[in-house]
């Protein structure tokens, strides 16, 4: 029996996985937003998740010897790339391996996300092939090109993404001025399915294959403030990302058009968007639980790592 584990400590959950024998245990925790704000400033991230990490793992070290670990180190592998709330998670896995003498490997956020949407539908065996992957996000909205690598279990090129907001910023933007709860990707989804049945146009801002998403915060506001409904303003919002992410996804594939399509992430899980993309482009998803933040991705590369060193 192998077992391996994994920690990520994001902007907004702590979580931690154990990857046995192909199955996925996990547990994880949302950091706690005060209501009507956006998020967190990093040092009450880091401090929550020093709180919430000997909860979310107490159940999961018991009883379990470990082959190795993994945890995320930063947002996406590349030069600059940093935030402080993937320390907490360093430093408690660096201590584990420590005191257990097994390795550690270290992968980023945007990895963990994409190998976590591969184990959920079933498609780890594209791992060491070419394929596209979208990581889109609060933290992060990108289109990449995932390919094999000697290194790591694949590298990532950045193809397109976008050039101001995240699609999860801006769904949390108009969310909370809608009066909803952080992270309000949810209750978002939930306001804009009742709209269902009413024809909505949007025209999203394209430059090359990136795009921006700004304008439909400030879209949202000035319907908001001329008294438009709650749930119009929210189909307005995911059709504005989606009606995006969709032209890109178009632009992307004409360079690319035999390579398969991962969606991974957060906003990924909306059921709205999810249809589109799947029914275009025969896409795959992660289920919702692995597409928001979650460690999952991170224990199955542990074991990838591990087993290549064989």
């Amino acid at each position: 029996m192998s077992v391996y584990l994994g920690i990520d400590t994001s902007n907004y959950t702590t979580s931690v996985a154990v990857y046995r024998d192909g199955v996925i245990t996990q547990n994880k925790m949302l950091l706690p937003v005060k209501h009507g704000n956006c998020g967190l400033r990093q040092s009450d991230a880091v401090f929550h998740h020093v709180r919430q990490l000997p909860l979310v793992s107490k159940e999961l070290l018991v009883d379990n010897s470990f082959d190795a670990m993994g945890v995320s180190y930063a947002p996406r592998r590349a030069e600059g790339s940093y935030m402080p709330c993937f320390l907490a998670g360093l430093g408690a896995a660096e201590m584990l391996s420590n005191a257990l003498n097994i390795p550690l490997y270290k992968f980023s956020h945007q990895e963990g996300h994409i190998a976590a949407a591969l184990y959920s539908c079933d498609k780890l065996d594209l791992i060491g092939k070419p394929f596209l992957a979208f990581h889109v996000s609060g933290g992060t909205t990108e289109a990449l090109l995932v390919s094999p690598s000697d290194d790591t279990p694949f590298s990532c090129e950045l193809l397109a993404s976008s050039l101001d907001l995240h699609a999860g910023q801006a769904i949390d933007r108009v969310g909370v001025m809608l009066g909803l709860g952080f992270p309000c990707g949810p209750e978002l989804e939930k306001l804009a399915l009742k709209c269902d049945g009413e024809k909505i146009r949007v025209k999203p801002a394209l430059k090359g294959m990136d795009f921006c998403l700004s304008g439909i915060e400030n879209q949202a506001k000035k319907l908001y403030d001329n008294g438009e409904s709650k749930e119009k303003i929210a189909a307005i919002c995911i059709e504005y990302i989606l009606q995006s992410l969709d032209k890109c996804t178009e632009k992307i594939l004409e360079q690319y058009p035999s390579l398969p399509i991962i969606y991974s992430g957060g906003v990924m899980s909306n059921s709205i968007i999810r249809k589109h993309f799947t029914n275009k482009y025969n896409a795959f998803f992660a289920e919702p639980c692995f597409s928001s933040d979650n460690a999952a991705g991170i224990a199955v590369l542990a074991e990838i790592s591990h087993k290549s060193l064989k």
